[in-house]
């Protein structure tokens, strides 16, 4: 990594001090330029001219998300965000009365309310996994409640919109393969950040953002979808012409690859800039990546600790999203401090994680998500900010 390029590439990172990527990070120069040079194309051709122009363009984005989680191009789709790409994994599997849905306690608000609506409207059941005394999954607990009640599915999401911690979704992973349960994984604030590997998860679904860790623009996300769902011709209830072929005057042959979950009108310039956002994380290395960013959340969390303030992400394995309160659980002098001085962050509501923070007794957090431009002194220039 050779910070001084990648913060001249990041023009906002200049002239505030930016630790907001778990809400929307920062796009480098090359994503920009690549969509606003799309748009002139769009101009002067119109879209399809210019899409036939940039068909190998949108052909490399597959292969890039697909290099950046260890999977093949096939089983890669765009999506216009990860609750879209969620929602299109739910609607392929046919839930019936009585199915199982097993999920965490940590699972991200708009998952649990799908899976609540799922409840309401099929009559699926939703069971949550317990944590451990230091918040981290009890495997233990998820097989004895995949042996007892057989579910449909096990969700998890990677890392919580609202704390540090990192599920062993590895471990879920192995579980559900011993088990032939499918298998759905959010990582929408793992991508970006950490090393993700579906073939060490062992997930059938994993579904990502572009506007947080990747640094990609909002209104981006993909799909993967495993050879074993594709093989049992799972799809999307709605599907149109990009995903299927209409054959007969009343039937339909569905698409072999994973393109099957995407809609045929779609955002070309993003899919073109989320291309560059993935290839500039390729590029810098992901184990990279998780590396620095973990350094800069711990040297974080060491700061406020040693200043008194109450650090709430729990666990053995921490990411770099950083939520905290003051020792009286406000954080209205905090939140005065940080916008004073021009540091963007983000407030976790209890209303996004209401087990959690009823466990804990909040109502809000702050939340620092710091990412690999950021530098150790911006780390320090924060801690010292707060403890005046």
């Amino acid at each position: 990594m050779d910070l001084n390029i990648i913060r001249q590439d990041t023009i906002g990172c200049t002239d505030k001090l930016f630790l907001n990527s778990a809400g929307g990070s920062l796009m480098p120069e090359i994503v920009v330029k690549t969509m606003t040079d799309y748009i002139y194309l769009e101009q002067q051709y119109g879209a399809y001219g210019a899409a036939d122009r940039n068909g190998e363009k949108i052909r490399q984005f597959y292969e890039a998300a697909a290099q950046l989680i260890n999977a093949k191009p096939e089983n890669m789709a765009f999506t216009v965000s990860s609750t879209d790409a969620y929602a299109k994994a739910l609607s392929s599997i046919q839930f019936e009365n009585g199915d199982v849905i097993i999920t965490t306690n940590d699972d991200y608000v708009s998952n649990q309310i799908a899976f609540f609506s799922l409840q309401k409207k099929s009559g699926v059941k939703v069971i949550r996994v317990k944590n451990l005394p230091d918040h981290e999954l009890e495997l233990e607990d998820l097989e004895n409640l995949v042996k007892k009640h057989h579910p449909k599915l096990v969700a998890v999401t990677h890392i919580p919109t609202n704390s540090g911690l990192i599920q062993n979704v590895e471990g879920a992973g192995e579980i559900c393969r011993r088990y032939d349960v499918l298998y759905l994984v959010d990582a929408c604030q793992s991508v970006g950040q950490l090393a993700v590997d579906v073939n060490k998860i062992g997930c059938d679904f994993l579904t990502a953002t572009g506007r947080k860790f990747m640094r990609g623009p909002r209104g981006t996300g993909f799909l993967y979808v495993s050879d074993r769902v594709l093989e049992k011709d799972m799809a999307p209830v709605f599907l149109d012409m990009n995903g299927a072929e209409w054959t007969e005057f009343n039937d339909y042959k569905l698409l072999k690859t994973a393109k099957r979950f995407e809609h045929w009108e779609t955002s070309i310039s993003s899919i073109l800039g989320f291309t560059e956002a993935v290839k500039y994380a390729n590029g810098i290395g992901l184990q990279n990546i998780e590396i620095y960013t973990k350094t800069l959340a711990e040297q974080l969390r060491m700061g406020l600790r040693n200043n008194g303030f109450r650090v709430l992400d729990e666990g053995r394995n921490l990411a770099a999203i950083v939520t905290f309160c003051a020792s009286d659980g406000s954080i209205d002098g905090i939140y005065k401090a940080l916008k004073e001085n021009n540091v963007y962050f983000s407030v976790s509501n209890k209303s996004n994680a209401l087990i959690d923070f009823t466990l804990k007794n909040l109502d809000r957090a702050i939340r620092l998500s710091p990412h690999y431009f950021n530098t150790s002194e911006e780390i320090e220039e924060v801690v010292r900010m707060l403890n005046k």
